[in-house]
């Protein structure tokens, strides 16, 4: 098994703090988000030509006549992966889009109140010039921007957006850093400090 020191002009980065405090031995962070969409072609279309991402390579598609599927992933057996792809989006996790068929299948995108909802956030550095050009493609937004004043997260602005598909999307700003900050020094990861 590789090591990350193996890769050839790559250092070993150094330890993660999980490793360091008893957690996930090895781990680095995150490495991407799966999450299953109506139509493949349309949700890349969306993430690239809307939100900015860039694609990479497609798989698929993968089924199995036994129970593979299942026990490996956590579906119906007959479910068929048609096609994933991946995608990468600025200094953020990768995206891994799937598109399954399934006997089982739920089309209904879970709310945030509902076990499993979810939803992806996205750092901008001008939440108002980011809803001004989403709202000029198109998309549905939610509301205005909201502005904590107070508590941990004072300082920082937010507003849900929707897919086309209406999977639950957020934009996110705090260009002066965020109220937790001046408690500690220790810090949330920031998509526009990667480093830090």
């Amino acid at each position: 098994m590789n090591k990350p020191s193996d890769e050839p002009g790559r250092p070993a980065p150094a330890a993660s703090p999980a490793a360091e405090h008893g957690g996930l031995p090895g781990m680095r962070g995150t490495d991407h988000i799966g999450f299953t969409v109506p139509d493949l072609d349309a949700a890349v279309a969306f993430f690239a030509d809307v939100i900015g991402c860039e694609p990479f390579y497609e798989l698929g598609p993968f089924q199995s006549a036994g129970d593979w599927m299942q026990t490996h992933l956590n579906v119906h057996p007959r479910a068929v992966m048609r096609r994933l792809r991946f995608l990468r989006c600025a200094n953020g996790s990768n995206f891994e889009i799937f598109e399954y068929a399934s006997p089982d299948q739920n089309p209904a995108q879970p709310r945030n109140s509902d076990i499993g909802g979810h939803h992806l956030a996205f750092y901008v550095d001008d939440i108002d010039a980011a809803v001004a050009y989403l709202r000029a493609k198109g998309v549905r937004i939610l509301g205005e921007p909201t502005v904590r004043l107070s508590g941990p997260s004072a300082g920082q602005s937010w507003v849900y957006f929707l897919a086309p598909w209406g999977m639950q999307l957020e934009l996110v700003s705090y260009p002066q850093g965020k109220g937790y900050e001046t408690e500690t020094d220790r810090r949330l990861w920031h998509p526009a400090f990667p480093e830090k």
